[in-house]
């Protein structure tokens, strides 16, 4: 009975914790060509359920890295720390960045061209974050329950659930603008979550900083879909893409005639 209680607390747990990946994954998979981004969606959500199995398995070692390595400017910072203050500094730079090219991007100049996006490319970065959440989801899963199997399963159950639902999710937040800049608002304060915490965990602890971050979102979530269902529908806002090679019409008129990402 306790394991099927701890079952079940850990894949809830690990849908919650697996969102914040979803949406990362979802919006960089969003740059590749259509044919290309269900294979990025899964494979990222397979990576990240690889890379934790891979952390249970190697026990003795997440629990290494929770030993200070260096001291700086009086904080001890252990292996876990520097790993979430390097992936919330790169998860709020790159939530930036995208914010900034959907809203602020110069389209259509010779000087603002960039290369299109890569299958490889958008792998490497999903993986990099694939890291650092399922870090701080293996260390909690370790303190709920100690038992391998129950661990690995919810792991495998909860992975199945988000591939379920990575697409709608993708698809949700690619037809409303507003949804895919209020989800790469919830990134960057993500971000500071995993900075906060990497810099000085005990303090996030005890202020429950998790907890509040996490109602934030969800009311603003909540917010928005009632917006969505009240407001007069008209053409939602056009966010900008990167955009490919211009045509020769749209180099006159300073647009591109296809969106493609990097």
């Amino acid at each position: 009975m306790e394991s099927l209680v701890a079952l079940l607390t850990l894949v809830a747990l690990e849908i919650v914790l697996g969102i914040d990946n979803v949406i990362f994954i979802a919006i960089l998979s969003a740059k590749l060509p259509p044919e290309q981004q269900s294979t990025a969606r899964k494979l990222g959500i397979g990576l990240a359920v690889l890379t934790r199995i891979i952390l249970l398995l190697s026990i003795s070692f997440i629990m290494n890295l929770t030993q200070p390595l260096i001291n700086i400017f009086g904080n001890g910072l252990s292996g876990r720390d520097i790993i979430l203050l390097v992936g919330g500094l790169f998860l709020i730079g790159k939530s930036t960045k995208e914010i900034h090219e959907k809203l602020e991007a110069v389209e259509g100049h010779g000087h603002a061209q960039r290369a299109v996006a890569t299958m490889g490319a958008v792998i490497a970065q999903i993986l990099l974050i694939d890291i650092v959440f399922s870090l701080d989801s293996v260390i909690t899963a370790i303190g709920i329950s100690g038992e391998l199997p129950v661990m690995i399963t919810a792991i495998v159950v909860a992975a199945a659930v988000m591939i379920f639902f990575a697409e709608r999710i993708s698809t949700f937040v690619e037809q409303h603008p507003t949804m895919k800049i209020l989800a790469l608002a919830f990134l960057i304060l993500i971000g500071s979550l995993l900075v906060i915490e990497g810099w000085n965990p005990e303090a996030a602890e005890q202020l429950h900083l998790k907890n509040y971050a996490y109602f934030a979102m969800a009311f603003s979530v909540l917010i928005e879909v009632i917006n969505l269902r009240v407001r007069k529908r008209g053409e939602p806002v056009q966010l900008h893409n990167r955009p490919s090679m211009p045509t020769e019409e749209g180099r006159k008129a300073g647009v591109t005639d296809s969106p493609a990402s990097e």
